[in-house]
């Protein structure tokens, strides 16, 4: 822990099991985790609640991470721990002793510590190393999954050419019931694809579903704490089941499924490769047919068969299958953009996000429908995934109010505007966006005149006044309208064009006619 944080998925199963009353030793097990991460996290979790911790639904991802944040202090002991499996191989070269390597310890650096410390604390970790255990599996506890090393093949009639597949198999822990079925690849679509339909056949989920350290179930492996492929972690969480890998170069973890790989061999492969299959469809057909017969046949020296001890026991212990079958969901990191945009590298799309969060890296989590985007565990944007290269998908609230003001931009908007001002500024608008062949040319004159309206020095009196006399010339404009207010006309009596003195017409008067 001191390292490195686990995932959100085995924290939120570690808080679960907490408040079930399970012992430590045992969350250990169940989540492939050292006893010592285990205490330190309930005791981080301890000093934010007290006694008393919430239900786990009341508890969002983003409160969760926050509290798990506070960094604790190593001991010397848990430094020494792991650093203990170097020096074991130091150990096992020629000329090397405990005390060479507690002087070599000492001289790069390392936590301070006396050789017979250093000594006593090495004996207690190599104590955990040679600790065996026999195996009893509960009904319902564990499903074991892993991919036969020998692969089948599918035939092309015209062209002769043999296409290599998978064969992915599975196992339950207590009645040994079966699965068996062939696939394009080990790729993550693939296998979470082949998973899904291994639970739907047996009807249930158990509480761990036990996966070997191939690539498409664990990113990096370790004799504690792995790092779960997140699609493969999501999936356990839709079906609420902890994913629970087998310790790398442990063949005794998943001695069961391999051993049942041996006996396909035998029961099923045998009798296969007698036979050409030109579909995947085809050989999945056959693997099931023989797949069956070995479930129903009698265990060696019994009665009973793989069927019949889940028949009779391991269903009902099986918790049930969601409503909704998984759909495979993939992930992208970005950065937001200055424009409140983030792009889905895949689609070649953009997908607005909160102003708050511009050029600040979130996650993208997408299915074939939808796409939602994650920053620290919480949720900040949710979109439909749509077609169109170069598109965006914009919410208007999600900009800043500037932005929003210039996305509202339209005729009705502006009309509507300037009608709180008064009769003769809507009467303005209107003219200045029918003086141009497309409204958008006017949009930035019409946000101008409005504009003046907030300025201390004018007000929506004097707008609404200047707009009265505006609306007297042939044709109107920003530059007329602050003139006007410039000039202060605004303020003068209004041009009464039907009372106004005519001046007669006389022989001193030239007439138009003398200018042209």
């Amino acid at each position: 822990m001191a390292n490195q944080r686990i995932n959100m998925q085995k924290l939120k199963k570690l808080l679960e099991l907490t408040i079930s009353g399970t012992t430590r030793r045992s969350i250990s097990t169940i989540l492939g985790i050292h006893r010592k991460t285990v205490s330190d996290y309930q005791f981080l979790l301890k000093n934010h609640f007290g006694d008393t911790f919430p239900l786990l639904e009341n508890l969002s991802e983003e409160e969760l991470w926050k509290i798990v944040t506070l960094k604790g202090t190593p001991t010397l002991k848990d430094d020494l721990f792991l650093l203990f499996p170097t020096y074991e191989k130091r150990l096992s070269k020629v000329g090397y002793t405990k005390r060479l390597v507690w002087e070599e310890h000492i001289s790069e650096g390392k936590a301070t510590t006396s050789y017979s410390q250093f000594c006593r604390i090495y004996g207690q970790w190599e104590g955990t190393q040679r600790l065996t255990m026999r195996m009893e599996h509960k009904a319902g506890d564990k499903l074991f999954i892993d991919f036969a090393g020998t692969k089948l093949h599918i035939f092309d009639p015209k062209t002769g050419e043999k296409t290599a597949v998978e064969v992915f198999v599975a196992i339950l822990g207590y009645s040994q019931l079966t699965f068996c079925q062939a696939v394009y690849s080990q790729k993550k679509d693939d296998f979470l694809t082949v998973l899904a339909n291994c639970l739907t056949f047996f009807g249930g989920v158990t509480l761990a579903i036990v996966p070997d350290n191939l690539k498409s179930a664990v990113t990096k492996a370790s004799r504690y704490e792995p790092d779960i492929n997140e699609s493969l972690a999501d999936f356990g969480e839709h079906y609420q089941t902890t994913i629970y890998p087998t310790r790398s170069n442990s063949p005794k973890d998943k001695s069961l499924v391999e051993g049942m790989v041996n006996i396909l061999y035998t029961r099923v492969y045998t009798q296969i490769m007698k036979q050409e299959f030109t579909s995947l469809n085809a050989l999945n057909e056959a693997i099931r047919a023989l797949v069956f017969e070995h479930n129903q046949k009698p265990f060696q020296g019994k009665t009973d068969s793989r069927q019949m001890r889940f028949d009779q026991v391991e269903q009902q212990t099986l918790r049930s299958l969601p409503t909704t079958r998984y759909e495979l969901k993939y992930t992208q990191l970005a950065k937001v953009h200055p424009d409140c945009h983030v792009k889905l590298a895949v689609d070649k799309r953009y997908f607005s996000v909160p102003y708050k969060y511009c050029r600040l890296q979130v996650k993208l989590r997408y299915t074939a429908e939808v796409v939602e985007i994650y920053h620290n565990y919480q949720r900040i944007a949710i979109h439909e995934r749509f077609k169109g290269i170069g598109s965006h998908s914009t919410i208007k609230e999600h900009l800043p109010p500037t932005h929003q003001w210039v996305m509202n931009w339209s005729p009705d908007f502006f009309i509507k505007q300037a009608e709180k001002i008064g009769e003769n500024t809507a009467k303005t608008i209107q003219q200045v966006l029918y003086s141009k062949k497309y409204p958008e040319q006017a949009y930035k004159t019409c946000a101008g005149i409005l504009a003046l309206a907030k300025k201390a020095n004018i007000g929506q009196k004097r707008l609404e006044d200047a707009c009265e006399r505006v609306l007297a010339y042939d044709h109107v404009s920003l530059k007329r309208v602050i003139g006007i207010l410039d000039t202060g006309l605004d303020m003068e009596p209004v041009f009464d064009r039907e009372n106004s003195i005519i001046i007669p017409l006389h022989g001193n008067i030239r007439g138009a006619g003398h200018y042209q």
